[in-house]
């Protein structure tokens, strides 16, 4: 089984893999790590990442355990810790706001838990504006889990033209058995 199930967490493939939800603003595009006012990441080995606009920028993954090779009777017995991590941050000269949701999915794609961050504000003249890792790990959810939807994204709190928003990259969902 794979380790990381999100295919292209960093943007080294544009936007492929991903579903856009909400393309605001100037919509979704990809940089290279560290870009205009940004932060160095601390994994050199990741050297882009996504950029939000002015706008709400929406992306989604959707996991399909068992196209992944996963057993529906294992998952249901087993009920694997589900650990979902996202890093974002925000320019130099410009304030974001930054969401994630997760959903376990059973076969139907009706949400068996979830979890929602909080809704992020990151403002370079009173925070410290580098890159942030949000992480949360799934147990005990009970069976019937089939689908996990990862969805994250952002926007500028400045309304600027551009790419002003949130910046993510080194998602990550991994099952542990």
């Amino acid at each position: 089984m794979p380790g990381n199930l999100l295919k292209n967490p960093n943007g080294d493939e544009d936007l492929e893999h991903w579903e856009l939800i909400e393309n605001g603003g100037d919509q979704w595009r990809t940089e290279d790590m560290p870009g205009d006012c940004g932060h160095a990441f601390n994994d050199e080995s990741v050297t882009k990442y996504f950029s939000t606009s002015f706008e709400l920028c929406l992306k989604r993954q959707m996991i399909d355990l068992l196209a992944e090779g996963y057993d529906p009777e294992n998952l249901d017995f087993a009920q694997p810790a589900v650990t979902v991590e996202d890093w974002y941050c925000s320019r130099t000269d410009c304030g974001c706001i930054y969401k994630l949701t997760v959903s376990l999915l059973d076969e139907n794609k009706e949400v068996i838990t979830e979890f929602k961050s909080d809704e992020m504000t990151l403002d370079p003249d009173c925070d410290d504006c580098s890159w942030k890792k949000v992480s949360h790990t799934f147990t005990d959810y009970g069976p019937g889990l089939r689908f996990i939807s990862f969805e994250h994204g952002g926007q500028d709190t400045k309304y600027w033209q551009g790419w002003f928003g949130v910046r993510v990259t080194g998602s990550s969902v991994t099952m542990d058995f």
